[in-house]
């Protein structure tokens, strides 16, 4: 296909662990703050509420701890548009918490999260209803990362071949390093990414991970099977590599208040554009407006442009975009 390959439209399903998420103002210290702001961080979840933002119908599927905490995510996740039906309470494991302490340009965060309830999912989630009507479902390189039975999901979710799975599967990286133990996320990550359908991945994430020289078609020789691989190249440009194709659109300049969360909203900005068909820059495109959503906050969601805002940037000819779509009202 000239344009590339895309899903089915239809509804997303979200899988993956979300905590609490306690972080100081934007310009205190976690040392000396008096208040910690109470908010909900997960990268599933992130994507699944701007999934429904952009009017996708999107669920999450995780476990929370029976607690005042996981009542909180909940309800704050469900209060995005997002449907929470089929995420467990546990009550014997607690919900995972982290803690943002920010340090200058860059923000430290800390996590809380050893035998937290979404840290023994497994791959008999894979079996809820909601995903007999997905066209896609959604996994991170997070998840693998938490535990032997939460790999396992994942192994499994991506072992169907492509051609016979009822539903495409988007994988996004997202590489934490304290979460793996060493030398053991390359190998891991690298052959999960290469069995998805979409796989999005950061250029500096490549480079960390397999080889400090890559450049975006040096990921694609690494990363032959996905239908469109999707490089991240910062605040500078994404390019989505389909099977002969590609396509590169630039980032829109954007004053970043906080990176954490952006690459969520990037991905759920590209996965709406593919589902809506309007052609891979233009989704591209949505994917960029998402995540500058996401930078302008110290949280990990942050509000939408509104509708006519958005659709004058999609529609932008190709020269203007870049001179033009700077964050000016």
């Amino acid at each position: 296909m000239k344009d590339g390959w895309r899903p089915a439209e239809g509804p997303v399903v979200c899988i993956g662990e979300t905590m609490a998420a306690l972080a100081p103002g934007p310009s205190e210290s976690l040392e000396t703050a008096e208040d910690l702001r109470v908010s909900v961080a997960g990268a599933e979840s992130n994507v699944a509420m701007y999934l429904a933002d952009l009017g996708i119908p999107v669920s999450w599927l995780s476990a929370l701890g029976d607690d005042a905490l996981g009542r909180r995510v909940r309800a704050a996740v469900g209060a995005a548009g997002v449907d929470v039906g089929g995420v467990r309470s546990d009550p014997e494991r607690p919900t995972g918490l982290l803690v943002k302490e920010p340090t200058g340009t860059r923000t430290r965060v800390h996590y809380y999260r050893g035998n937290s309830a979404a840290s023994v999912l497994g791959p008999d989630v894979l079996d809820d209803e909601r995903l007999r009507s997905a066209s896609v479902v959604h996994l991170t390189g997070v998840t693998p990362a938490l535990s032997s039975s939460c790999r396992s999901l994942v192994v499994e979710a991506l072992a169907t071949p492509p051609a016979e799975r009822p539903y495409a599967i988007s994988f996004d990286v997202n590489h934490r390093p304290a979460l793996w133990p060493p030398r053991t996320a390359a190998s891991v990550l690298r052959d999960l990414a290469d069995r998805a359908d979409i796989t999005f991945v950061g250029l500096d994430e490549a480079q960390d991970l397999w080889d400090a020289d890559l450049e975006p078609a040096d990921v694609r020789k690494l990363l032959q099977h996905p239908r469109l691989l999707v490089v991240k190249d910062g605040g500078r440009a994404v390019t989505v590599f389909g099977d002969e194709n590609s396509w590169t659109v630039p980032a829109l300049r954007t004053e970043v208040v906080e990176p954490v969360g952006a690459g969520d909203a990037f991905a759920a900005g590209f996965l709406t554009g593919l589902l809506r068909g309007g052609g891979m820059e233009r989704a591209l495109r949505l994917g960029h407006i998402t995540a500058a959503s996401a930078l302008k906050v110290t949280g990990d969601h942050g509000p939408l442009p509104d509708a006519a805002r958005i659709k004058r940037l999609l529609d932008l000819p190709a020269q203007e975009w870049e001179t033009e779509a700077d964050g000016r009202p």
